[in-house]
């Protein structure tokens, strides 16, 4: 049965070759904005190309303001300290989740508690956050606070996996119930919406990476989108080791970040933006198809976008029926030239998170033990 999926894999993508997870696609004027930063050897942290990929973001989200940042990561440790999360403050956020995600609210010096998934979005549970907050958080002097740790939760952080939006919705009203701050991890949801609103926008800041193997990229990158303008101006001071305009004068306000992403990488990022419609059409197309061809594959399925939503389809997912059949069609796919891979090690189960608190995590283990993601480029 295995060496069907290879075989229409390899067919899908019109090779014989290995083919890859999700590689790059160059097909615009990368070329033509790279030689132009080149020429005017404005490559470093100034030049046009930051701003209008700036303000391209900002236009193609809906946010009123998107600041660039060096990578994904830079731009979620951004986020939680401008939405107030200091030194061992807690943050809710999911163990199924890139690593990055526990890193930024490790850097601050906070903790995370992981809060178990929904099984349509494989995203945070606002049913799930209500429950342990119901059992384990109490209110004093308007602020949240653990009742077993006495530290304060200050920032719920969901993630859209696999570009698959999590219920905002109701994620949102309970974290306005207990006061506690909302920081997107759209890292791999660009081009996602929830109710036709694109992932990044609903929290007070959002997320988004655009490392290698993103659905657009600028090498490594990442954006931060804003709602609140005056948060911004401030998230731009602050990444751009808050220097204080002046002609030739060095004076810095306060503490700073050297989070600016070059001109360069932005030059690589708005000839890719301009081409992400044609990729997003074309990565639902891949989806329909494996979904069509999965349909008729026993004890594998298919993972489809959420209701109410549209999803970016960055990694598509299929699932299989147990951990044993998990590693076998694992094995066979990557010795047979089909790049493959299982979701992340749960954070939970990582040397520097094994301590943190958790809800039982049901619907998390289930998926690590069946979740496997296919070749998703761009298909040329």
């Amino acid at each position: 049965m295995y060496s069907d999926v290879v075989k229409f894999i390899h067919q899908l993508y019109g090779t014989d070759e290995k083919v890859p997870l999700h590689a790059p696609c160059f097909v615009g004027n990368e070329k033509k904005y790279l030689n132009e930063c080149i020429d005017t050897t404005f490559v470093s942290s100034v030049g046009k190309f930051v701003d209008r990929f700036e303000d391209m973001m900002a236009a193609y989200t809906g946010a009123n303001k998107a600041v660039v940042c060096m990578n994904g990561t830079n731009a979620l440790h951004m986020a939680l300290m401008l939405v107030g999360v200091e030194r061992d403050d807690e943050v809710l956020t999911q163990a199924l989740t890139f690593v990055a995600t526990c890193n930024a609210i490790s850097y601050i010096g906070a903790h995370p508690v992981f809060i178990d998934v929904d099984l349509d979005t494989m995203g945070l549970s606002s049913v799930a956050v209500e429950k342990w907050l119901q059992a384990n958080a109490e209110m004093k002097g308007g602020s949240c606070y653990n009742k077993k740790t006495g530290r304060r939760i200050k920032a719920c952080v969901p993630m859209h996996t696999f570009g698959h939006p999590v219920h905002m919705d109701e994620l949102i009203e309970v974290c306005k119930k207990y006061h506690v701050e909302m920081v997107e991890d759209a890292a791999e949801s660009l081009g996602s919406r929830y109710k036709e609103r694109h992932t990044g926008t609903f929290g007070k800041v959002g997320a988004i990476s655009f490392n290698g193997n993103k659905t657009i990229t600028t090498g490594g990158g990442g954006m931060l989108l804003f709602q609140d303008e005056e948060l911004a101006a401030f998230a731009k001071h602050i990444t751009t080791q808050a220097k204080v305009p002046h002609r030739w004068e060095f004076i810095h306000d306060c503490i700073g970040y050297n989070y600016r992403m070059p001109n360069i990488n932005a030059a690589l990022g708005c000839a890719q933006l301009e081409n992400l419609d044609k990729f997003l059409e074309n990565k639902r197309e891949t989806a329909e198809k494996y979904k069509t061809y999965f349909a008729t594959v026993p004890d594998i399925e298919f993972f489809s976008e959420p209701k109410e939503c549209y999803s970016n389809y960055w990694l598509n997912v299929v699932l299989l029926k147990d951990k044993v059949a998990k590693t076998k069609f694992l094995e066979y796919t990557n010795d047979h030239g089909v790049m493959t891979r299982p979701v992340w090690c749960l954070m939970n189960k990582l040397p520097m998170f094994q301590d943190c608190q958790t809800d039982g995590l049901d619907n998390t283990f289930w998926f690590e033990e069946r979740v496997v993601n296919l070749p998703s480029s761009v298909r040329l």
